[in-house]
């Protein structure tokens, strides 16, 4: 059975009575039977839904950010499963789940499901503990909120840092086949070649 990756968008907001406006995308990498589970944001039934009775191997979280985490727990609570973080980002996930632990990500880790290998490469910028997920075999890598069309994501926050984002990109995502797909935390999808000519550019304006 061939592995593939199916894709789905959920909504939420940072006030959770307020209105469905911030939208993630989630990544189901596997195959019939078993899926491992990138990002299940914003709403885990969803998710669960998507799923269906496969089995969730791992939750593999891109990075600490409220809208990629907080609805993990109810998610892994539906499917029984793992949920695991780079321990960089402790500190964000504590203000979403406080006094709540996680397995920890390291550089290196390999996952496998349902035909699906997946390679954990941290990529700090973004946030200290922030990885990409490469499957070499699906030509994809999926790249949270460090690479997007056009760019590297955000580094305004005081923990964040654009020159150590651009080093990641440059020497963990860009040393990837130009023809890999990126799947990003939100947005559309891009190739790296198509990103790679544009990295002096990014690195000129400074985000």
């Amino acid at each position: 059975m061939e592995a593939r990756i199916d894709h789905l968008v959920t909504a939420g907001n940072s006030d959770p009575d307020g209105p469905p406006v911030h939208q993630n995308n989630v990544w189901i990498v596997g195959d019939d039977r078993e899926v491992i589970v990138i990002d299940p944001a914003h709403d885990a039934e969803a998710v669960a839904e998507a799923v269906g009775n496969r089995k969730v191997r791992q939750i593999l979280l891109t990075h600490g950010h409220w809208d990629h985490v907080r609805a993990v727990i109810d998610f892994a609570r539906l499917v029984d499963a793992p949920f695991l973080l780079n321990p960089a980002d402790a500190f964000l996930w504590e203000q979403s789940h406080p006094g709540v632990g996680f397995g920890p990500l390291a550089d290196g880790q390999v996952f496998e499901a349902g035909g699906a290998r997946l390679e954990v490469r941290h990529t700090p910028g973004h946030t200290p503990g922030s990885t990409v997920f490469v499957g070499p075999d699906l030509g994809a890598v999926f790249s949270g909120d460090t690479l997007f069309e056009g760019g590297p994501g955000a580094t305004r926050w005081d923990y964040s840092d654009f020159p150590r984002i651009v080093e990641s990109i440059r020497t963990r995502l860009l040393t990837l086949p130009p023809e890999t797909v990126v799947n990003t935390g939100h947005g559309p999808s891009t190739t790296i070649g198509a990103e790679a000519p544009h990295l002096d550019e990014w690195i000129a304006r400074g985000w």
